[in-house]
């Protein structure tokens, strides 16, 4: 048999997902495992023996992990100590003023991942411009060294000031660490941003090392068992920047992994708004701990050129990722005042939500979903997990008694908290940043997004949803659409009108140069690798900067980048000035093109209409109880049309429509929703009349 199933699997907090497609016949499967934080190799093994697939026979595996993530939330990363230039010691500890937190009485620094004690410095000085104030002290090198093996770390972050134009030091004090701590873990920060601004480059740098020991060993491992199991084909990790990155290349650069599943999401979605013509889409991907929001704008993921982990900056490519602690697991409780909350925090695989049977005592969001009828006991998650309605809800019971309600009254709730925080987290993608929601459709995925997705986009007055197909494993399956990717940068603060052409040329030859050599030791020949130019602009004296794709084949590229500049600063920030202008950075993305999957499309049905299962009595938003009609995704066809209230059942999860709703199957098994209207108009209004006339 030829060596070319595609497999991707993503490990979630909750659940780990799997998608296998077979190019040959078409076949595409999803599925879920539990997620083992325990032994996180375990997982992901349990995943391809789900999907029985023979491990010879895979060409490509595509992988998300939360590893890194994980390991910073729980605080349980490596031991790290920092080099810095003599004189810059507290440059990490000290951060960089947020004046948005200079009168907020609440505010607290982050937490900073070492302390004072771990920090070293040496003597050694370069300048903005690469030129060299003071040579490094070797000697002086070689005792901080040794005191860093004395006292036992386990990684090392070097971050030397203006290092970004001239690594040297920082690369000679990696060889004279490694010298004296053969076994150490070693970040140098130029590796990771040739930028300015020492701060977030330091913190880039110490987020990097803090994880990789444990990353490097999870790929180690992983890579091993699966060589043992037969697997020799092309091993892909996804990373927080929407593409690809190999597995030796996220073992040396573990800090752009930190987003690696939602990024899956992101780049899966921007495939299918190209596929299915819709260019604009929010997306929601609701897993069992969080939900991530994002944008699609003109068929393309919106990225940001750093992001954040709790307060530290992380200064790499990223995509634009909105994350709240709203997710199938999230746990209902009361807090100090009495008033009902529910998450962040969550259940997560272990125990999980009580309705799962594996040892939950607290009530969940899922909990509430199956007590309102959106989850049936009858239909097994996954195919195999029965969810246990009697104690989902005696956990929501013991609750609503403490505020009087009853069980029912207490779910809706719940639903409608969770509900009101996603469509915040919209909100601040949408309206906080200038873009309209009806200008959109929601694209809705993850294990739980099609219980909340008709009700954010209600709320919203988004006109449509969009379930794509495998919505609770979509995740995994965009990971199988990303190309492998590095990106390059050079810090370059120079006035637009002085820009130098020879000297742009120069210094993106140098990247390309570098680029090349990386795609090649990939194995990318030339016709499988794409370098694309950009460069970010400001107006003089501003803070923030617009990435404009360099126009190479312009006689005038000044004039072409004004230009456009303007277009996407009032696009991003809704205005235009006449300022002058400056480049700070130039920037070059590097793509290994690999093959894409192409997407089986769905039969249309020859005749006739989709027949339901059967019906569930559901206690619907509007505070009536109707029967829904309950439908198997599996078996509707494209073209298929299904009026609301009904319930559409999948392997991997469930979508809810509501009266006056109307889904329709596309081409490629996607669940299309128009939305019948937002509350309080009138149409909607007449609906509620209806459904509680029929109900009386």
């Amino acid at each position: 048999m030829p060596q070319d199933i595609r497999v991707a699997i993503d490990v979630g907090g909750t659940f780990t997902d799997v998608v296998k497609l077979d190019p040959a016949t078409g076949e595409l499967r999803f599925d879920k495992v539990p997620t083992t934080p325990s032994a996180p190799t375990e997982g992901v093994l349990n995943a391809f023996d789900r999907i029985a697939v023979d491990m010879p026979d895979v060409a490509m595996f595509n992988h998300g992990t939360t590893l890194g993530l994980n390991s910073l939330l729980t605080r349980s990363g490596a031991r790290v100590a920092i080099v810095s230039t003599r004189g810059f010691r507290d440059v990490y500890l000290l951060g960089r003023t947020d004046r948005r937190a200079m009168y907020d009485i609440r505010h607290r620094k982050p937490a900073p991942l070492l302390e004072r004690y771990d920090t070293f410095e040496v003597t050694e000085r370069s300048y903005f411009d690469g030129t060299v104030g003071a040579p490094l002290d070797e000697e002086e090198a070689r005792r901080v060294a040794e005191e860093i093996a004395r006292r036992g770390y386990e990684a090392v972050a070097i971050a030397f000031l203006h290092s970004y134009a001239n690594p040297a030091h920082e690369a000679r004090m990696r060889e004279i660490l490694l010298e004296s701590a053969p076994g150490i873990e070693v970040t140098v920060s130029h590796e990771l941003s040739r930028e300015y601004r020492e701060y977030e480059r330091t913190s880039t740098a110490v987020l990097d090392a803090y994880i990789k020991p444990v990353v490097r060993g999870y790929l180690h491992r992983l890579e091993s068992e699966l060589a043992d199991r037969g697997f020799t084909g092309r091993f892909l990790i996804s990373r927080s920047g929407g593409g690809g990155m190999t597995g030796a290349a996220a073992r040396e650069q573990p800090v752009n992994l930190i987003l690696s599943g939602p990024a899956g999401g992101v780049v899966g979605a921007a495939a299918f708004a190209r596929l299915t013509g819709r260019p604009n889409l929010i997306t929601i991907d609701m897993g069992g701990t969080s939900l991530d929001a994002s944008l699609v704008l003109d068929s393309q993921p919106v990225l940001q050129r750093g992001t954040e982990f709790e307060g530290l900056p992380i200064n790499t490519p990223s995509l634009y990722i909105h994350t709240i602690g709203s997710g199938g697991g999230s746990l209902a409780y009361l807090d100090d005042a009495g008033a009902l909350q529910v998450g962040p925090q969550s259940a997560g695989a272990v125990p999980g939500p009580v309705a799962y049977g594996r040892g939950g005592t607290q009530p969940t969001f899922t909990d509430a979903a199956l007590a309102v009828g959106y989850l049936g006991a009858d239909t097994p998650l996954g195919g195999t997990l029965a969810l246990d309605a009697e104690g989902a809800l005696a956990a929501l019971g013991s609750v609503a008694a403490e505020l009087g309600l009853g069980t029912t009254e207490l779910a809706r709730g719940i639903l409608q908290i969770s509900n009101t925080k996603i469509t915040g987290a919209v909100r601040a993608i949408t309206v906080e940043l200038g873009h309209d929601p009806k200008d959109f459709s929601l694209l809705s995925f993850g294990g739980a997004g099609g219980l909340v997705a008709v009700d954010v986009a209600r709320q919203l007055g988004i006109p449509s949803v969009v379930i794509p197909p495998g919505q609770g494993a979509f995740s995994a399956l965009g990971m199988l659409m990303a190309d492998v990717q590095h990106d390059f940068a050079r810090t370059s603060v120079t006035a637009l009108a002085d820009v130098d052409r020879a000297a742009v040329d120069a210094a993106y030859a140098g990247m390309a140069a570098e680029a090349d050599t990386i795609l090649a030791e990939e194995g990318f020949g030339p016709e499988r690798r794409e370098l694309t130019r950009t460069v970010d602009v400001r107006y003089a004296g501003q803070e923030h900067s617009v990435s404009v794709t360099f126009p190479e084949e312009a006689a005038d590229p000044v004039a072409v980048i004004e230009k456009v500049f303007a277009t996407l600063h009032e696009r991003q920030y809704g205005h235009v000035m006449n300022d002058p202008l400056e480049i700070t950075a130039l920037r070059l993305r590097a793509i290994g093109v690999v093959d894409k999957p192409r997407l089986p499309t769905l039969a249309p049905r020859e005749s006739g209409a989709p027949a339901p299962r059967g019906t569930r009595p559901v206690h619907a938003p509007d505070g009536t109880r109707e029967e829904y009609a309950v439908h198997v995704r599996e078996e509707l066809l494209g073209g298929d049309a299904v009026e609301g209230p009904a319930i559409v059942t999948e392997h991997t999860a469930t979508t809810v429509l509501h009266r006056g709703d109307r889904l329709t199957v596309g081409r490629y098994g996607e669940l299309v929703i128009t939305i019948g209207g937002e509350p309080g108009d009138p149409a909607d209004g007449e609906r509620q009349s209806k459904g509680k006339d029929e109900n009386r």
